[in-house]
């Protein structure tokens, strides 16, 4: 019998990449050159099929790299020479402003405990921050910072770049692309493919930033800077030699979820969370760390566990569940449930029957 991963990335993968992958080697995709017509056209659906599904507007830029961590750091490097202002509340919000440090500049946080976020406060960011910088889905704790929280901060400080992680939240959420400059993902959590591609969608004001830095004399990167992935993506090529097989699956993938509907993807993230949270509410060990509801998360889905985390795992994968272990400090005390795409209702509601037997 197959496993169910629930892990919250990598993850399932979405239930159309076997057969994708399959006709991926049946055309030796893996093996065509990057500079290649055949690349180009893989390039182009997947950042049409893009956006279309999440709505991004032609001012938006798609590009690839290796990962999301690694846009981290160019984010940092092509957007601010001195001072950028992050909204931590768990350990990856908490590593993209320690990104900022590693790299000189001056990074000021505004910290929520774990399991909350922190209030928008746009008085509290100096005039001097350069970008605004936001975890929108804390992928370590379960707390998702509500949209609006991101739109008060555009409307108090329409002249800084506000950039969103959101790695383990999209497709779902229907971001306002008029109120961020920068958005990026990678595609083992809500896409349901292997790892090893990060997205970063990028507006004019990001690139112009970069490039003044570049002219003022700033270390911006090589060959993965804004302005040199973009010279690129306007011939729908990357500078180096890409994930060919990863960008053409995002292609199919997406393709997927455009036949499914994107309402229809959100429809059911909706429902499939409601039950989880349901079941964990009123479980005898289990129940959600994220306390104010207005900040749970609906992808990744954190419990707190009265009983050992290890036996609750160990008794789900013997029913071929596998789910995930809490994160850093938390691992003696937690769990976490991914809900992206591609898990379907009705394996949500297997794990739940499976959590239920579980006294």
């Amino acid at each position: 019998m197959k496993n169910i991963f629930f892990t919250p990335g990598p993850a399932e993968l979405y239930f159309t990449v076997g057969d994708h992958i399959k006709r991926a080697l049946s055309e030796q995709i893996p093996s065509i050159s990057h500079r290649s017509r055949q690349f180009e056209d893989i390039y182009r659906e997947a950042a049409t099929n893009l956006r279309l599904l999440l709505a991004i507007p032609d001012s938006f830029h798609v590009l690839f790299t290796g990962s999301a961590t690694e846009i981290w750091e160019r984010l940092i490097q092509n957007c601010v020479a001195e001072q950028s202002y992050h909204y931590v509340n768990g350990a990856f919000s908490r590593r993209f402003y320690e990104t900022a440090e590693l790299l000189h500049r001056e990074a000021l946080l505004q910290e929520a405990p774990d399991g909350s976020c922190a209030s928008p406060m746009p008085d509290k960011i100096p005039n001097t921050t350069e970008l605004i910088a936001f975890t929108q889905n804390e992928t370590s704790t379960g707390a998702a910072q509500p949209l609006e929280d991101i739109y008060t901060i555009r409307q108090a400080h329409p002249d800084k770049l506000i950039a969103v992680d959101a790695v383990s939240t999209l497709p779902y959420p229907a971001i306002d692309y008029s109120q961020v400059d920068s958005v990026f993902f990678s595609v083992q959590k809500g896409f349901g493919l292997p790892a090893g591609l990060g997205v970063w969608v990028v507006n004019d004001r990001c690139v112009e930033k970069a490039q003044q830095l570049a002219q003022e004399g700033h270390s911006i990167g090589t060959y993965h800077s804004l302005p040199t992935l973009l010279a690129k993506a306007r011939k729908n090529q990357t500078p180096e030699t890409p994930n060919v097989l990863a960008i053409y699956l995002l292609a199919k993938v997406t393709g997927d979820m455009l036949t499914k509907g994107i309402n229809q993807i959100r429809k059911e993230t909706d429902y499939k969370a409601s039950l989880l949270y349901h079941t964990l509410e009123e479980h005898p060990l289990l129940s959600p760390f994220v306390q104010d509801k207005k900040y749970r998360s609906k992808t990744v889905i954190v419990a707190d566990s009265t009983s050992s985390p290890s036996d609750i795992i160990s008794a789900l994968k013997q029913a071929h569940v596998i789910i995930g272990s809490g994160y850093g400090n938390y691992r003696q005390q937690h769990i976490r449930i991914a809900n992206f795409p591609t898990h379907s209702k009705e394996q949500v509601e297997v794990l739940v029957d499976r959590i239920n037997a579980i006294k």
